[in-house]
């Protein structure tokens, strides 16, 4: 135990920390790392110098030197900033065989490092060992050919070295690689230093092959023109265009081109190449190119050529829409319309035909709404602006030939065909048109224009066969009954338009039959058939009463000269009053009313007048519950009600009504000044419902019994022994007169 404990290490105890607050000094790293820097503990002291007295000390003193660098180079062989801190040490001691015989050490070891390729031969230059530098790089490009700056440092000391034919040799050798950009501005300034402009020429020829992109082709050009050869220049331009051709074109290269010819004064050339440019290059590349063009007219163009340039962008735009979006007709409609105003015939009908090239992929009218007026505009073109109706012609016939006629058609293009051809003498031609266009697809506005057409023509017999086919087709069209009747009229056949009328009117079915009544109306007192015309009222009244009629029948007995004009109006205003007494329209009867007081005030008597006013309804404000689709309760709405007296005479139980609710007031009085004292358990219970209407009378009502009381219990009596009620229906008949009241009754 002893020996064991004796061979255990004691553990330190360690002092617990009493007070672990912060110290009120506090010492961050950055205060330790600058005491450290101020107080300069970690610098060590320079190694002495040695001074050199004897060869024996100087051998020495190389021998340790290059033990050294054989010993870092022996560690690690790759490293080599020690092959070059070796050599350079050797270099520095003019001991250029040793530092040669390094630096071939290191490239066996590493033969890629460019680092070492060019110490190795900027030591070779310092020492002018020009054959030896040579050699280095030489190798150095054999090895690595893609590395530029060997190439750069090879011809710079050629160069220098006025080895100019050398210079060229390496530069050829070098181009064979095919290098950057530089390279061929290095070796074409280098020609151009000695004045020699065509082999710079040649060069540049190599040069925009091996890069063909715009802004070498534009330095070629300009190089051209610098040295004054303009011909040349221009040449260049011409082939970098044809080289790029429409695929690779750019702006930059026309802008080029043209601020060229602007220099050379070649105006005209100038513009050729903007318009060549603007028609091949998309808007959205072509921002420059349309500010230099408006740039150019401003300065040498007038007002003509700046206005091309304004056409000129916003065609532009017109063929990037319908690029985008060929169907966007609205778009073809603008394109179309600048177009015309500033391109010759040839170009516009391209458009045109490219425009109606777009057929609207569904065949529903609605989508070739807007696609058929390309075909309008393009006829209307040829035949007003070129005045080539042959050709106008066969767009008409190819617009006609492609609309799906049995699904739908558009009579607007049969009948602008067929006036084509009346304005070209060819009125068999437009009559064929249209009497195809019947056979395919009837419409009325096609039949119209068809019976116009004729009409114009003056050939009636025509009209009438159109208008006979016209009602085959449609005879519930009133319209077209009233126009065929009113062509009968003009040429003074009243029998026919009678009989036409007569059809028209027995008509199963029609779309407008009032008007048709009113013009077959109107016909027969333009005839003074006065007779008839009494006679067509009656017929009309046994198919409507509506109160429009009545009134025109008045007015029409009142229009015509006779003794017994204003009785016969005032017995028709009779006869329509009793008529719309069952009529649920209120207005119309009140309308009626009106109308006939207005006539007794302007020809009848005061009595006459006072008789109408007392057939005038009473106003008032009622209120009915509303109701919602899903059948809960909506709310109330108020509206206006009309209570006429002839409908409250013949109801027999309003004065009952309104005496029982007044003797019932007056009982509740009575009671309520006794006051009895009643068990509230006998009471029978009265619940009162919510009326589904509240009537809200304006004015009070006109008759109000207010007698004394025995006078109002004698009265009851007789009520109700003249009716014979007994005292239960009355007492139930009071209760509802508490929720129903007298103007709901009615």
């Amino acid at each position: 135990m002893a020996s064991t404990a004796a061979g255990k290490q004691r553990i330190p105890k360690v002092a617990k920390v009493k007070n672990k607050a912060p110290a009120e000094v506090q010492i961050t790293a950055e205060q330790l790392l600058r005491e450290a820097k101020e107080r300069e503990l970690e610098l060590l002291p320079p190694p002495p110098k040695q001074k050199i007295t004897d060869e024996e000390e100087l051998n020495d003193y190389k021998l340790r030197k290059r033990k050294g660098f054989e010993d870092n180079i022996r560690k690690n062989r790759t490293v080599i900033s020690n092959w070059i801190k070796y050599a350079q040490w050797e270099e520095s001691l003019k001991e250029i065989q040793r530092a040669r015989s390094i630096y071939e050490r290191a490239l066996d070891v590493d033969h890629r490092n460019i680092t070492l390729w060019l110490k190795y031969a900027e030591m070779e230059m310092k020492s002018r060992q020009v054959n030896h530098a040579r050699n280095i790089w030489d190798r150095a490009i054999t090895i690595l050919p893609r590395v530029n700056q060997f190439w750069y440092k090879y011809t710079y000391m050629e160069e220098m070295l006025e080895n100019v034919a050398g210079c060229r040799q390496v530069f050829e050798r070098w181009m064979e690689w095919e290098p950057d950009e530089q390279a061929w501005h290095s070796y074409i300034n280098f020609e151009l230093r000695y004045k020699e402009v065509d082999k710079a020429r040649t060069i540049y020829e190599r040069f925009v092959i091996v890069h063909p992109e715009v802004k070498n082709w534009i330095k070629y050009a300009r190089f051209e023109e610098k040295h004054g050869y303009i011909a040349h220049s221009r040449k260049v331009y011409e082939r970098s265009v044809e080289f790029f051709g429409e695929e690779y074109v750019d702006e930059n290269l026309f802008v080029a081109f043209a601020r060229f010819e602007e220099i050379q004064k070649e105006f005209e050339r100038v513009r050729v190449i903007y318009k060549y440019a603007l028609d091949r290059i998309p808007k959205h590349q072509a921002q420059e190119l349309f500010k230099n063009y408006t740039m150019f007219e401003k300065k040498f163009g007038d007002r003509r050529g700046i206005e091309d340039v304004i056409v000129s962008k916003r065609r532009f735009q017109y063929e990037e829409e319908v690029k985008a979006n060929p169907h966007n007709y609205d778009a073809w409609f603008d394109y179309l319309r600048l177009v015309e105003s500033d391109a010759d015939p040839d170009t516009v009908r391209e458009v045109y035909e490219r425009a109606i090239a777009n057929i609207p992929p569904i065949q529903e009218k609605r989508h070739w709404r807007r696609y058929i007026y390309l075909w309008i505009n393009y006829a209307l073109y040829e035949e007003l602006e070129v005045k080539d109706p042959e050709r106008t012609r066969q767009v008409y016939q190819a617009c006609l030939d492609l609309i799906p006629h049995k699904k739908f058609t558009f009579a607007k293009m049969w009948l602008l065909y067929a006036q084509f051809e009346i304005r070209q003498k060819n009125l068999q031609g437009a009559r064929k048109a249209l009497g195809s266009a019947i056979g395919k697809c009837p419409k009325n506005k096609l039949l119209k224009g068809y019976i116009e057409l004729e009409l114009q023509l003056r050939e009636f017999d025509r009209c009438r066969k159109l208008y006979e086919k016209y009602l085959e087709f449609s005879p519930e069209n009133c319209t077209t009954w009233i126009k065929f009747a009113e062509l009968e009229i003009i040429l003074g056949d009243t029998d026919r338009a009678r009989a036409i009328f007569e059809l028209a009117i027995g008509q199963p079915r029609l779309d407008m039959p009032e008007v048709l009544w009113k013009s077959y109306i109107d016909f027969e007192i333009e005839q003074e058939e006065f007779g008839n015309t009494r006679h067509l009222y009656k017929r009309l009244l046994q198919r409507t009463q509506h109160v429009k009629v009545w009134i025109s029948y008045a007015k029409f007995e009142l229009s015509i000269d006779g003794p017994d004009r204003l009785q016969r109006c005032r017995q028709i205003f009779e006869e329509a009053n009793k008529g719309m007494r069952s009529c649920d329209e209120k207005e119309e009867r009140l309308m009626l009313l009106e109308s006939w007081k207005d006539f007794e005030k302007e020809f009848g008597s005061e009595g006459t007048v006072e008789r109408v006013r007392k057939l005038l309804p009473e106003k008032v404000k009622k209120r009915r519950k509303l109701t919602a689709e899903d059948g809960s309760d909506a709310g109330w709405e108020e509206y206006y009600d009309y209570i006429f007296p002839e409908d409250a005479a013949n109801q027999p139980n309003l004065k009952l009504l309104a005496m029982a609710k007044m003797w019932k007031r007056q009982q509740v009085d009575i009671e309520g000044e006794n006051v009895p004292e009643k068990d509230p358990s006998a009471e029978e219970p009265m619940t009162e419902e919510p009326p589904a209407e509240e009537p809200m009378a304006e004015k009070p009502p006109a008759e109000e019994p207010m007698a004394e009381d025995h006078q109002l219990k004698s009265q009851w009596l007789r009520t109700r022994r003249h009716h014979r009620l007994p005292l239960r229906s009355l007492q139930l008949l009071l209760r509802t007169s508490q929720r129903t009241t007298l103007t709901e009754t009615l």
